[in-house]
C-alpha cells in the first residue's frame, strides 16, 4: 500500500516516527542510505527514492515507507553550506533530516533494530562501511550508485534496483529509475487532502501537487548541477545526467509558484558560491566535511576532498595555532585529524581555480606505517602517469614531501583534472590489495 502523498516535509517527520515505532515494536524497517561523505549527491538521492519509493512501492516491498538516512550525526549538516542554502526551496530545515543521530547509537544498535527486520537501499555507494557493514551488510537489498563496482550486493534483489553505471551525479541515475512512479503519483489523485496538508484550502489539490514536485526536483537538479559544473564538464556529464536535469526542470517549471523565480544558471551559481564559502569552519570540519574511509588487507584509509587550494589550508591552519610555522602547523593539523580517524594513510584531494581562470586539482598523500608506506610508494609509480602527477611546492618554495621508513608524505599538482575521488580512490585500495 502506497504511503498517501504527502509535502517532502511531512513525509520526513513521518519517516523519522517510524524509526522510533520500529524500535519500540519491533517492526520492520526499511533504510535508504548514501555513502559516508554525505555530500550533496548522497543526501539528495536518499531522499528522493526514499519519498518516491514510499508514494508509490512495489507490490512485495519489505515495508511501504522507506526512511532516508544522512550516513553522519546531526552536527554534520552544518559543514554543508550549499545543503543549509538549498533547504528553504524544498520547505524543509536541517531539523526534519534524518541522520545517524536518529537510529540507536552503534553499540546497541544491532539490539533494538534486529538485523532481520531491517532492510537497506544503497544510494551513491555499493558498499555499506564501518559497524553498519558489519551489522547489515546481509540485509543490503537494492543499490543505485555510480562508483566501480564492489560486487557487495546480491546480484537479485528482487523488486528493489540494481543499477550501477557511470553518471555525473547519482541523483540523476535514482530520477531515472523514479521517473515512472514520480508521473504516476503527479497525475493522479493520491494526496490525501492536499491543500489542507500545505494550511491553503483555496488551492486545488493538482497545485499543491506541482508544487511539491518543484521542490523536490530542486533538490535532485542541485546536486546533479553541481556534480557536473551545470552540466558544462565534459568528464563527467553523461546523457543521463543531461535527461534526469531536463525532467527535473519541467517539473519545477510546471510550477507557477516556483517557475517565475527560477533560472537554472542562477540556481546553480548560488549553490556552488554557498559550496564553496567553508571559511567559517575550524580545519578539523573542513577535512571531515566530505570524507570517506575505506578498509583494504587490514589497513584503513581516508581522504578528505576538499573545494579550496592546500594554501588556503596552510593559511586557515596557521591562523588557528600562532607561533609556529606554516607547515609545521598544517601537518600537525592532518596528523590529528588522521590519528582521530584511526587511519594506516590519509590523503587530501584539493580543488581550486588558478589566477588565470583555470580548474586545478592537488592531492597530498600521507603513509603512517612501513605497510602504507610501501603501498603509497607502489601508488605513485602505477598512478603518476594517469592523474599526471607532479611535485608541489608551497608559496615559500618549499617542498612538503617525506620519504622516510615510518613516515612517507607526498604533495602533488594533478594535471589530469578530470580524475577526482572516484577515480584516485580506487587506485590506492588497487595499491593496498
Amino acid at each position: 500500500m502506497a504511503t498517501p502523498r504527502t509535502s517532502l516535509r511531512s513525509f520526513l517527520v513521518t519517516a523519522k516516527d517510524a524509526i522510533r515505532i520500529a524500535i519500540d515494536n519491533s517492526q520492520k524497517i526499511t533504510f535508504v542510505i548514501g555513502n559516508e561523505s554525505a555530500d550533496l549527491d548522497s543526501l539528495t538521492c536518499s531522499i528522493l527514492y526514499a519519498y518516491l519509493r514510499s508514494s508509490c512501492p512495489p507490490p512485495h516491498a519489505f515495508t511501504p515507507l522507506y526512511v532516508p538516512v544522512a550516513n553522519i550525526p546531526s552536527s554534520g549538516i552544518q559543514l554543508r553550506p550549499e545543503l543549509l542554502a538549498l533547504l528553504p526551496r524544498a520547505n524543509i530545515e536541517a531539523k526534519h533530516l534524518i541522520t545517524l543521530d536518529d537510529v540507536p547509537e552503534l553499540s546497541s544498535i544491532k539490539s533494538k533494530l534486529r538485523p532481520e527486520n531491517t532492510k537497506w537501499i544503497l544510494v551513491d555507494h555499493n558498499a555499506l562501511q564501518g559497524t553498519l557493514s558489519s551489522i547489515y551488510s546481509e540485509r543490503v537489498g537494492g543499490v543505485i550508485d555510480h562508483h566501480d563496482e564492489e560486487n557487495k550486493v546480491p546480484a537479485d534483489t528482487g523488486d528493489e534496483p540494481r543499477i550501477i553505471e557511470k553518471a555525473g551525479s547519482c541523483t540523476s541515475l535514482v530520477t531515472e529509475y523514479c521517473r515512472g512512479a514520480w508521473d504516476t503519483i503527479s497525475d493522479t489523485a493520491l494526496s490525501s487532502g492536499a491543500a489542507h496538508a500545505q494550511g491553503d484550502e483555496a488551492v486545488e489539490d493538482g497545485a499543491v501537487r506541482r508544487l511539491w514536485d518543484a521542490q523536490v526536483a530542486q533538490l535532485g537538479l542541485a546536486s546533479i548541477l553541481i556534480d557536473t559544473s551545470n552540466l558544462q564538464s565534459k568528464e563527467k556529464t553523461t546523457g543521463h545526467d543531461v535527461t534526469a536535469a531536463e525532467y527535473l526542470e519541467a517539473k519545477i517549471m510546471a510550477c507557477t509558484q516556483v517557475a517565475g523565480g527560477f533560472d537554472r544558471t542562477k540556481f546553480f551559481q548560488q549553490l556552488d558560491t554557498a559550496k564553496r564559502d567553508i571559511g567559517g569552519l575550524k580545519l578539523q570540519d573542513i577535512l571531515r566535511k566530505d570524507y570517506k574511509q575505506w578498509t583494504e588487507g587490514g589497513l584503513k584509509l581516508g581522504i578528505s576532498s576538499v573545494v579550496k587550494s592546500l594554501k588556503f589550508l596552510q593559511e586557515k591552519a596557521q591562523a588557528e595555532a600562532s607561533g609556529r610555522s606554516t607547515a609545521d602547523v598544517f601537518h600537525s593539523a592532518i596528523r590529528q585529524f588522521a590519528d582521530d580517524q584511526e587511519l594506516d594513510m590519509y590523503a587530501i584531494m584539493t580543488t581550486s581555480t588558478s589566477p588565470e581562470g583555470s580548474f586545478q586539482r592537488e592531492l597530498l598523500l600521507w603513509a603512517f606505517t612501513a605497510d602504507t608506506i610501501a603501498t603509497a610508494r607502489k601508488f605513485e609509480t602505477n598512478a603518476a602517469g594517469e592523474l599526471g602527477l607532479e611535485s608541489w611546492h608551497g608559496p615559500d618554495g618549499r617542498s612538503h614531501d617525506e620519504d622516510g621508513e615510518k613516515d612517507w608524505r607526498k604533495v602533488w599538482r594533478q594535471r589530469s583534472v578530470q580524475h577526482s575521488r572516484k577515480r584516485v580512490a580506487p587506485l590506492l585500495r588497487e595499491a593496498m590489495s
